[in-house]
């Protein structure tokens, strides 16, 4: 299996930044006028070296590396002096009211080809590669965790989450972000075998992943080793119900003839049951009639699978989804969160149809990676997201 070992994190200094100021979203999350309000926000924002500016054309690799190197040189970052795991929670209230939590921690894995030590849980659509191998090639540092899922029982458990934390910051969407730093050798070696002993799941980051795969490669050739290379910082959360909150990505539908009746064009998968009831939310309808939910301007079909039809299909409302839609005509399809979002592109004519899922299970994202299978793109959306600069890893 895949080694997990502690590293030399790489931390802003309390004593000259303010955490709130300097931590940033995941770098495929962010657009551009969100990138300008970070790098505005402080100007040691982890967004100035993890997203650098497509203003500065081809130098803002090299732009983003002389920053980093002046952000360390200056004391604004600071190298710990001994190697160690960081213990990372987040904090949030689901739409229920409820507090809900994420724990895992965060080290480097050894990078292996996908399929036996780490295990893609979902397909990928095509995406660029080359400004994330640019920006490894320059700075020679992980800036941002990929998401790993353990399969290992009991990791949550070796965590010694004791008060106080090294940090804690609440973020714009009210998430709290706790981070403990744990460098007791006896508890790194646990945490170290009980990763390593089962493989992992990646969870979100599956494009990071490839091109610290990439990376990796290119510094066996030049140096005829990887080195540090050879591992990628990683967050790893035991995949259990109670550290996990998964939602689902919807469908946009558009390009049809103008004329398509896309719920009977869905129908030899799908049966038609009517609207939700009144009165009770569309997430908890969808479950209660075991449905997906079929938005349309100015009405709602639920649809039911029909076994029969879908028996050869994963048990995935995107699987069963991707039949149908492959037997349409010709059609674009968008991902979208949120199902106020979807019902606004349907109202504005932004799409002619939307298509909302029921979220994967724990257990059916569990069944999959024993299996060796992948879902559909965008099947998956884990909340919440951890924070860029919390904690960086040096490759030397």
């Amino acid at each position: 299996m895949a080694r997990f070992e502690p590293f030399a994190g790489i931390r802003y200094n309390p004593q000259r930044t303010r955490l709130a100021g300097v931590i940033a979203p995941p770098y495929d999350v962010i657009d551009g006028a969100q990138r300008d309000a970070l790098a505005a926000r402080d100007p040691h924002n982890a967004v100035l070296i993890d997203v650098p500016s497509e203003a500065d054309g081809d130098q803002r690799y090299l732009q983003a590396h002389q920053r980093l190197e002046a952000w360390l040189a200056e004391g604004t970052l600071v190298v710990d002096d001994r190697l160690s795991f960081t213990a990372y929670r987040m904090t949030a209230t689901d739409e229920a009211g409820a507090e809900r939590h994420t724990t895992g921690v965060i080290g480097a894995l050894e990078l292996s080809p996908p399929g036996t030590d780490i295990l893609p849980h979902e397909h990928t659509t095509p995406k660029a590669k080359s400004d994330r191998l640019d920006l490894l090639r320059s700075c020679r540092a992980n800036l941002s965790a990929i998401w790993g899922l353990s399969l290992a029982r009991g990791l949550t458990d070796l965590l010694p989450l004791e008060d106080p934390p090294l940090a804690s910051v609440v973020d714009d969407d009210g998430v709290r972000h706790t981070v403990w730093r744990i460098d007791d050798p006896d508890v790194c070696a646990a945490i170290s075998a009980a990763v390593a002993s089962h493989p992992v799941v990646v969870a979100d980051g599956h494009h990071r992943y490839e091109t610290s795969l990439a990376y990796k490669g290119e510094r066996e050739v030049l140096d005829g080793h990887a080195g540090a290379a050879g591992a990628t910082m990683t967050y790893i959360v035991e995949l259990v119900e109670d550290e996990l909150t998964v939602h689902a990505i919807h469908r946009l539908i558009g390009g049809l003839p103008d004329d398509t009746d896309i719920e009977a064009a869905l129908a030899p998968w799908f049966e038609p049951v009517g609207p939700p009831p009144a009165g009770v939310a569309v997430a908890a309808a969808m479950v209660e009639a075991g449905c997906l939910l079929l938005i349309l301007p100015g009405r709602d079909v639920l649809l039911r699978p029909r076994p029969h039809d879908l028996s050869h299909v994963p048990d995935l409302d995107s699987s069963r989804l991707d039949v149908a839609l492959a037997a349409l005509p010709a059609h674009t399809l968008a991902y979208q969160h949120g199902v106020e979002q979807v019902r606004a592109a349907v109202a504005s004519g932004a799409a002619q149809a939307g298509v909302l899922l029921r979220p994967a299970t724990v257990a059916q994202i569990e069944a999959t990676a024993h299996g060796g299978e992948r879902m559909p793109p965008k099947t998956t959306f884990f909340h919440p997201k951890p924070k860029t600069g919390l904690v960086f890893r040096s490759l030397g």
